[in-house]
């Protein structure tokens, strides 16, 4: 696992509390204003920053994400600016940088090349939604020589041997979803989720992050009493796009990043808690 990511989990375990992981598609709305935003984010409290390389057909991202996504090919954002953009952050000790993407458009821009420019900008790991691990070869290869981590996603659909196979390529956190469907904020998260990451557990001892739906703060201390991250999204777009103002979107995502951080962090531990402990 790379150091930055691997402090990351390490900090949070020694704080006996989950990691907060934020993420946001970098040229959205602009490319300055992602970095201002995506800046905002970690000193507010993200942890671990997921910066969304836009793709324009994002098969599993709903509306919010869908938006925010044509909003920055809009604007003309590349692959290389969302390298750019994370050079341009600042990251404290125990925080680190993903890129969120689908394969596509690593492909296009070259797979080592990709890596390598990731490890440059100070990146150090890659969320690979549309994936799998029987045709990653080439991105195994590249993220080995590069020293970037590999996520893969788990669903509640997973059978144990596809969970098994994901956990063993995966080199940093891995992935469960905790609903089936397209990305979105959510009233409730699925009760699936505990059950999946106990399944998990049985093959790994990397840590699991839960995603998909997360919307608040009591909704980010439930998942952290059984998950070792908790990935928020869609939530933080959706503020953005409702803000009458860059300022007010500015305000609002330092106020929802902090009531989420104020959430994981004052939700006791409990990794062995009984499935279903969630709700």
């Amino acid at each position: 696992m790379n150091p930055a990511s691997a402090g990351v989990f390490d900090k949070a375990k020694q704080d006996d509390r989950a990691a907060l992981i934020g993420y946001l598609p970098a040229g959205f709305p602009t490319v300055d204003r992602s970095v201002e935003i995506l800046q905002a984010m970690l000193d507010a409290g993200v942890d671990l920053l997921e910066v969304g390389l836009p793709y324009s057909d994002p098969l599993m991202d709903g509306p919010a994400i869908q938006d925010s996504v044509e909003m920055a090919l809009a604007g003309g954002v590349t692959t290389s600016d969302v390298l750019d953009v994370i050079s341009r952050l600042t990251t404290r000790p125990g925080q680190a940088i993903y890129v969120m993407s689908y394969w596509n458009p690593i492909e296009r821009f070259g797979v080592q090349r990709f890596a390598e420019g990731l490890a440059a900008a100070g990146g150090c790991g890659v969320i690979t939604p549309d994936l799998t691990p029987e045709e990653a070869g080439p991105w195994i290869s590249a993220t080995n020589a590069a020293g970037v981590d590999r996520t893969f996603l788990v669903a509640p659909s997973s059978s144990d041997a596809r969970i098994g196979v994901v956990a063993e390529a995966t080199t940093g956190f891995v992935y469960a979803a905790s609903t089936m469907g397209v990305t979105g904020a959510r009233d409730s998260v699925s009760d699936a989720a505990p059950v999946l990451v106990n399944r998990v557990r049985q093959f790994t001892d990397k840590p699991i992050g839960v995603g998909l739906g997360v919307s608040s703060g009591k909704q980010a201390a439930s998942i952290a009493q059984y998950a070792d991250g908790v990935i928020v999204g869609s939530a933080f777009i959706r503020r953005i796009l409702d803000a009458q103002t860059f300022d007010a979107a500015l305000a609002e995502i330092g106020e929802f990043t902090s009531e989420l951080a104020e959430g994981v962090r004052g939700s006791a531990r409990a990794t062995d808690a009984p499935v279903g402990a969630a709700n």
